[in-house]
């Protein structure tokens, strides 16, 4: 239990604190003030000043923020802090750097924890083993049987299950030329895929051509150097960027139910269950927990980081800061909305809960 606990306080202050020291990081290189670094809300652990800058340590890992000298319009900046320091006098380009130093962190922090584990642990993939042949399917029909080995796929080598996979699905249902190694032989079946429905990560129907073979679930690793293990780490951040967004993106097209949205509930569960699975797998969550931040936090809504993106390069095109009443409006309109989704993902955790318990 204590774990655990330590565990969620880590993952989560330590997601946080990245986020927050980008922008600390960015401002400082510009120059700009800054007058608090704080991590966390709600009773103060404790606090230091060093320099100009109050530094605060929260008794809830759930939160955090870097206060800006003249970060607002109405803010008034302390006398000990001269106008080239003052946030909203800097150009406004600047201030787009400042603030898209937060995400861009967790990407970096991501990039970085999936680069650890490649390169401490290798890269895990499926073997293009055959487990199972589906009644009546191509690949029955042409003769292929479990415990064959698949080496290539029309002339060309098959690294892994996934390769193999991805090759059928974009056959367009044309034939293919399967090469499997059986008995210490080598033997080649012709099939041509049938097109079938099929669910996909979002639950939307779609259809792919498939030959009705199944993986035996049989796996390798591969050792990665480091300079492999980077840039594997970048495929893999990419691959996560791109199912957040895609995920956001069916969430708004209702595709993706909204009952699924979750909350501090369910992500201080996901990484307890991971602590006890092995210190790997916390690593790899809070690699997927990071990318989710960054990506949230650029959204175009006001009060998160790509609200602020968004006021600024207005602010460029137009050549004027949009108008302060416009910036409090929409402000509070991003606040509410905020407060409606977390007020949602918590209903959600609470309801998950009852029914673990009622199941």
């Amino acid at each position: 239990m204590i774990e655990s606990i330590v565990a969620v306080a880590l993952v989560l202050g330590g997601l946080i604190f990245f986020h927050e020291l980008g922008h600390f990081i960015a401002a400082r290189a510009f120059g700009m003030g800054v007058t608090t670094f704080s991590l966390g809300f709600g009773p103060k652990i404790f606090g230091f000043t060093r320099g100009k800058t109050r530094y605060i340590l929260s008794a809830i890992p759930l939160g955090g923020y870097v206060q800006l000298v003249a970060q607002d319009p109405d803010d008034t900046a302390p006398d000990d802090f001269p106008p080239e320091t003052h946030f909203r006098l800097r150009p406004a380009w600047q201030r787009m750097v400042v603030v898209a130093a937060g995400p861009i962190f967790n990407f970096v922090l991501a990039w970085l924890l999936f680069w650890g584990l490649l390169a401490a642990d290798g890269r895990f993939e499926m073997l293009p083993i055959i487990g199972q042949v589906q009644k009546d399917s191509p690949a029955a029909v042409a003769g292929l049987a479990p415990g064959d080995v698949v080496t290539s796929l029309n002339g060309g080598p098959v690294a892994n299950w996934d390769a193999l996979s991805t090759a059928i699905r974009g056959s367009n249902g044309q034939p293919v030329k399967l090469t499997v190694s059986r008995d210490g032989k080598d033997e080649t079946f012709v099939l041509t895929p049938t097109l079938r429905t099929v669910k996909n990560l979002f639950g939307e129907e779609e259809t792919v051509p498939l030959v009705g073979i199944v993986a035996s679930g049989k796996t390798r690793t591969v050792p990665l150097g480091a300079g492999s293990a980077a840039a594997e780490a970048v495929k893999q951040t990419w691959n996560v960027v791109v199912v957040t967004y895609t995920g956001i993106l069916k969430l708004i097209e209702r595709v993706v139910p909204l009952d699924s949205i979750g909350g501090p509930i369910m992500i201080a569960q996901m990484v307890s269950k991971q602590a006890g699975e092995g210190l790997g797998n916390v690593v790899a969550l809070a690699a997927l927990i990071s990318v989710n931040l960054g990506v949230l936090n650029l959204l175009p809504i006001p009060v998160l980081d790509g609200g602020h993106l968004l006021f600024y390069a207005i602010e460029i095109v137009m050549r004027k800061p949009v108008s302060p009443r416009m910036r409090v409006l929409t402000t509070k309109i991003g606040l509410a909305f905020l407060i409606g989704l977390m007020l949602l993902a918590t209903v959600n955790d609470i309801r998950r809960q009852l029914s673990l318990i009622d199941g």
